[in-house]
């Protein structure tokens, strides 16, 4: 009879005591695979290790911070495949033996390669159903920056450490900063079946201004402007901590730096978004083929072929880089701030919040 495989999954937690035994039951009903489960703890103050330590798992205390959590997990683990899934997801009972499947077989190509699934997202409110919709349509793509840990990252040890595992500098974005690492020095493969997870950030905070908050610092962290990051006010609280997200003082910290920046470093710093945001104009033509889904049927591509063939290459000069530059300070700078400024209370100042 042939052993199960054996597969490290590595959780990240910070009070995730309501969320954690779900994640865990699944796991128990994972079939055909041998699992050993790392809790990799950053200073939970609720009952999180207790709920680990009841399943019998791997629970391990480090200093706080995602990348921290999961590297130091990652050195304890023993099989030679590495699974990091965070606290909120949830799986099917053969999701993981399917994957490894997958997995094995793309790494017999040669190349470094590393998994991702599909998202589903868990929903406890209505509304923005095209949104979701879009958010996960994309999940399932390869393409830079559309891939992070709520998707679940599954490679080789080997090729984790050849990496340097995940980036320790922020307490977030560890996982676009490791993810773009694999893109550049192997390839990504999306895993079959799909990975639910749940919406609580976005129905919390609010779909809208999470995603745009996600934009701008998606934009800035890839261009490495990371003062920003060291600078903002509550970007990124604790899940219990969440609520509506406030923008106002992120948009007065982003006028604060345009004085700091200068005449020329805005210049500068805002054509570099407008290289940054060119090449991603694609993510417009895929909502409208997530838009037209229903008529188009699943697969089928039309704006996004048309972006790739056509517009993307029209469009791959400098002028189209300071265009687009140009852009994105009129609605980062122009647009968004006086909205927010008017439809919330006042915020405190920037240079005061901590």
């Amino acid at each position: 009879m042939t052993p199960s495989p054996l597969l490290s999954v590595i959780i990240p937690t910070l009070n995730e005591a309501e969320q954690l035994p779900a994640l865990l039951a699944d796991l128990r009903r994972q079939q055909r695979v041998t699992l050993e489960i790392i809790v990799a703890d950053g200073g939970s103050n609720d009952a999180t290790l207790a709920v680990a330590e009841s399943f019998g798992v791997h629970a391990l205390s480090t200093r706080r911070g995602r990348g921290a959590q999961m590297n130091a997990a990652a050195a304890r683990a023993t099989s030679d495949t590495l699974l990091f899934l965070h606290a909120d997801s949830r799986l099917s009972p053969d999701l993981l033996y399917r994957a490894l499947q997958a997995l094995n077989a793309a790494r017999q190509e040669g190349e470094p390669v590393a998994g991702h699934f599909p998202l589903r997202f868990l929903r406890t409110t209505s509304g923005n159903n095209l949104a979701y919709r879009y958010l996960e349509a994309k999940s399932a793509l390869n393409r830079v920056n559309t891939t992070n840990g709520d998707q679940g990252f599954l490679l080789h040890r080997d090729f984790f450490h050849q990496l340097g595992g995940f980036s320790e500098d922020l307490p977030f974005l560890e996982d676009q900063g490791l993810a773009e690492k694999i893109r550049a020095q192997g390839r990504w493969i999306t895993l079959p079946g799909e990975l639910t997870t749940s919406a609580r950030r976005f129905e919390s905070e609010g779909f809208h201004r999470r995603y745009l908050l996600m934009g701008l610092m998606m934009g800035l962290y890839s261009i490495g402007e990371k003062g920003f990051f060291l600078r903002a006010p509550g970007i990124y609280k604790l899940q219990e901590e969440t609520g509506k997200l406030c923008l106002s003082p992120i948009f007065n910290l982003n006028r604060t730096m345009l004085y700091e920046w200068g005449i020329a470093g805005t210049i500068r710093i805002f054509y570099r978004l407008g290289c940054y945001i060119r090449p991603n104009t694609w993510q417009l033509f895929f909502f409208l083929d997530v838009c037209l889904r229903p008529l188009l049927g699943v697969g089928r591509t039309p704006f996004l072929n048309f972006h790739d063939r056509i517009f993307l290459p029209l469009t791959n000069f400098r002028f189209f880089d300071a265009l687009t530059g140009l852009l994105c300070f009129v609605w980062f700078i122009g647009i968004l701030p006086p909205f927010f400024w008017l439809i919330e209370p006042s915020p405190r100042r920037p240079d005061h919040a901590t």
